[in-house]
């Protein structure tokens, strides 16, 4: 069995990352923490299609991308939240399943330099550290 530290800290990268997902739904679909400033842009954002399809509008397209955006971290959360859990030797000892994680978390680092405001930006930084401080405190004998 991995050791404990390794599991603490692979926890609380997942809890980060479920958080975050969480919080992002709910403000997806909750009050008027993602809608524009300016309620005239919103409103054309209501009429207008993107260049790919006119089966949408860029509105529905907005709250679609941040849905699935959390979804996405919302299950990154959970399945690795279950395996540290239910399944920790399995997860510590997969190459591709640490390989995997380790890919997904550098690549919401680099977009959220990019694209994110500075708080979940902060937290997937963290949930970032977390998980390399797991990964290495599972190679230490304790």
């Amino acid at each position: 069995m991995p050791n404990v530290p390794a599991m603490l800290f692979m926890l609380a990268s997942a809890g980060v990352i479920l958080a975050l997902g969480v919080m992002h739904l709910w403000f997806t679909f909750h009050g008027n923490k993602l809608t524009p400033r300016d309620a005239a842009l919103q409103a054309r954002m209501r009429e207008i299609s993107p260049v790919l399809t006119r089966q949408t509008t860029m509105w529905k397209a907005w709250v679609g991308f941040n849905a699935s955006h959390s979804m996405g971290a919302i299950l990154f959360g959970l399945i690795y939240g279950y395996l540290v859990l239910m399944q920790p030797e399995m997860l510590f000892q997969s190459a591709f399943l640490l390989a995997l994680g380790f890919v997904m978390l550098a690549g919401y680092v680099v977009v959220g330099k990019c694209y994110w405001f500075s708080i979940p930006f902060k937290g997937i930084c963290l949930s970032s550290a977390f998980y390399l401080a797991a990964v290495v405190m599972s190679r230490i004998q304790v």
